[in-house]
């Protein structure tokens, strides 16, 4: 319960500072990602499910603020956090490189997807000037800012972990 909650919270303040803060300190009219970082970070950390269950949240939260079709934003995140939680095996606690690696390559797929339905199917086909202007900018935002965000996340699910290991275990007859 006390893990459920705190990612939560989690995804709730990121999801303000996103879209406050951040917006305030937009470099470029571009801003970074904060909910793809947790959603990544927490599936790496935590596997498959939990990277689906904290994508599914987070994209749903994108889509009741700023969606127009309800559970787009919640498939496009729900998939980035399965699909980093399919490398939850390879990863290592004090190893920063291969979430760095992984959260840039989610940022990527995110906005490659958001342009190939939000912009290709309605006719702006320029895609160069989206990549440049709005993709790589954005990726490249993220990933600094993941190097703090992520240290934070770890030492949460740390945190949590080493509770999780203090809790009595019931037994079930």
């Amino acid at each position: 319960m006390r893990r459920k909650l705190m990612v939560l919270l989690l995804i709730i303040v990121c999801f303000v500072l996103q879209n406050t803060v951040f917006q305030a300190l937009a470099l470029a009219s571009v801003s970074p990602n904060l909910l793809l970082v947790v959603t990544a970070s927490l599936g790496l950390m935590r596997g498959e499910k939990e990277g689906l269950l904290t994508g599914f949240f987070c994209g749903m939260l994108m889509d009741i603020f700023y969606g127009r079709i309800l559970g787009f934003y919640a498939l496009i995140y729900l998939f980035i956090g399965y699909g980093n939680g399919i490398f939850h095996r390879l990863y290592l606690d004090e190893d920063i490189k291969l979430p760095m690696v992984w959260i840039a390559f989610s940022d990527l797929a995110y906005g490659l997807l958001l342009y190939f339905f939000l912009f290709m199917f309605r006719g702006r086909f320029d895609f160069v000037y989206y990549l440049i202007h709005i993709i790589i900018p954005e990726l490249i935002y993220t990933v600094v800012v993941t190097l703090g965000l992520y240290w934070l996340i770890r030492r949460i699910n740390q945190w949590l972990e080493k509770h999780e290991e203090d809790l009595p275990v019931t037994e079930e007859i």
